[in-house]
């Protein structure tokens, strides 16, 4: 097999964790996930990321709006698609422990709604 075709299948990261900072106007009835603290907790992500040696596997990333405002500051982790809302910097080493190291969901964290988490909720 060439070295071409070997690195092509090697993923460059086995996880993505996707940060919504979008910002909408003042007094938006959904909020934004912005002004409740996105960017602080994509920060305090990647830095655990980077004391856990796990940056080079994991990316945190910012993302534009995920259309999920209203549920609290909104994360995406990639590939499982799980959804989490009402995130904090005290959920984050939670997160990454329980769903990044050992791919357990939080499922206190998850988006209940029936838009996200579809294979997870029950009708």
């Amino acid at each position: 097999m060439s070295a071409f075709l070997i690195l092509a299948s090697m993923k460059r990261y086995n996880k993505h964790i996707f940060i919504c900072e979008n910002k909408r106007p003042e007094g938006h009835p959904r909020g934004c996930c912005a002004e409740k603290g996105s960017p602080e907790i994509r920060e305090h992500f990647k830095s655990r990321l980077k004391e856990l040696g796990l940056n080079a596997d994991v990316r945190a990333n910012a993302s534009g709006c995920l259309d999920a405002c209203e549920f609290g500051v909104s994360i995406v982790v990639y590939p499982e698609q799980i959804w989490y809302g009402g995130v904090t910097n005290n959920d984050v080493e939670e997160i990454i422990q329980s769903h990044i190291i050992n791919n357990t969901p939080v499922e206190r964290l998850k988006i209940t709604h029936r838009r996200y988490n579809k294979d997870a909720i029950k009708d």
